[in-house]
């Protein structure tokens, strides 16, 4: 099938190999880090066994590019919360269901017959929200710049029906704050990213300049097959070995181009507005997250609606999941991993997400 077939052609992939460590040997001995900031990437890393491919001195770290397992026990608190609450129904994706907050999951209040609907696309919580004019219907947006406009349409679309029962509790992030938060952590080692490319095919590649301009670190834009990610990784170290300038660089190209998607991107910034954001294991980011634009949009927005006063949610003590989101340190180091943190019973949401780093390397074996 073209655009899969020859990207997962082992033959090339190790002749891709064998470029980077030919590249890798030119580094004198040094260690680089390279981190990936997509949950699709994570697992494909894994699935491909992209890190027994390339030599010891290139490590791939794992970063906060899952958007279930940066979504912080505060929000999954009031969604729960909201969930009690009567003539309710919740709409949300599949994939948060098992999130933990403070003292439960959707996945368990679902079971205690609150009603809560999982949906493929936001605009199903509209039919729902038409079906049930007497309940309260309030979507769940989670996400990054890649659901975001879904999410937009969506409420645009409830603004021309006059929808008077559908509400959106905004719980988006943009990716390019929380890779700079990361650069300024002292106790974090970046020298180059490998960009998401769903991300970046809403976005294109301004929002990730500033990383080379100002940190003078690389960043490469990959798509998803083995093939991509061994060229990305290739693209990095030829840059990281001082072969070229520091830049912002597309491998993606069937996909991605430069100045993005622009439709996408008008409604984003039609239907929200940049806020400070809190990211599990990062803590509060300025301006990276969305809320509904106060003007047009406000009578959509839950937590208006809505208000209540939610304490602090703490992660478990012995879960190290914000170190892993951090990139600091990788699941073998956490002593629930494999152990009591599983699939079937995830203590942290790097384990419940489907593209969480502690998921894929339980799947794939990488212990």
């Amino acid at each position: 099938m073209k655009y899969l077939s020859e990207f997962r052609n082992g033959s090339l992939a190790k002749a891709i190999a064998g470029e980077i460590r030919r590249e890798a040997a030119k580094l004198g001995g040094r260690t680089v880090h390279i981190m990936e900031v997509c949950g699709t990437h994570t697992m494909a890393i894994g699935k491909s066994g992209i890190r027994k491919m390339i030599p010891a001195n290139i490590r791939l770290l794992s970063g906060p590019g899952c958007p279930v397992c940066v979504t912080p026990g505060t929000y999954m608190d009031r969604a729960i919360r909201l969930s009690r609450m009567p003539e309710t129904i919740i709409a949300t994706f599949g994939d948060i269901m098992k999130v933990p907050g403070s003292v439960s999951t959707l996945e368990k209040e679902k079971s205690c017959g609150r009603k809560i609907e999982v949906v493929y696309s936001p605009l199903e919580s509209l039919e729902i929200a038409g079906e049930n004019p007497e309940q309260n219907v309030i979507f769940l947006g989670l996400g990054f710049e890649t659901t975001a406009p879904a999410v937009a349409l969506t409420v645009k679309k409830a603004a021309e029906k006059k929808m008077k029962n559908f509400y959106v509790f905004s719980g988006h992030k943009l990716i390019p704050p929380a890779m700079e938060a990361l650069l300024r952590d002292k106790d974090v080692r970046i020298d180059g990213f490998i960009c998401p490319g769903h991300v970046s095919a809403v976005t294109g590649s301004a929002p990730y300049r500033f990383i080379p301009e100002l940190y003078g670190i690389p960043c490469v834009i990959a798509g998803f097959e083995p093939a991509d990610i061994m060229e990305s990784i290739l693209m990095l170290v030829r840059n990281i070995a001082g072969r070229e300038k520091p830049s912002v660089e597309i491998q993606y190209r069937r996909i991605v181009k430069e100045e993005g998607n622009k439709k996408a991107m008008e409604i984003i910034k039609e239907v929200f507005r940049k806020v400070d954001s809190e990211w599990r294991g990062l803590g509060i980011i300025k301006q990276s997250g969305l809320a509904l634009n106060s003007r047009e949009y406000a009578r959509f927005d839950a937590e208006k609606r809505f208000p209540m006063v939610i304490r602090k949610s703490r992660d478990k003590r012995s879960c190290i999941c914000g170190d892993i989101l951090k990139g600091k340190k990788t699941p073998p180091e956490c002593a629930l991993f494999g152990k009591v943190c599983i699939p079937e019973n995830p203590v942290g949401p790097c384990m419940v997400s489907s593209e969480g780093t502690c998921a894929a390397f339980y799947r794939y074996g990488e212990m």
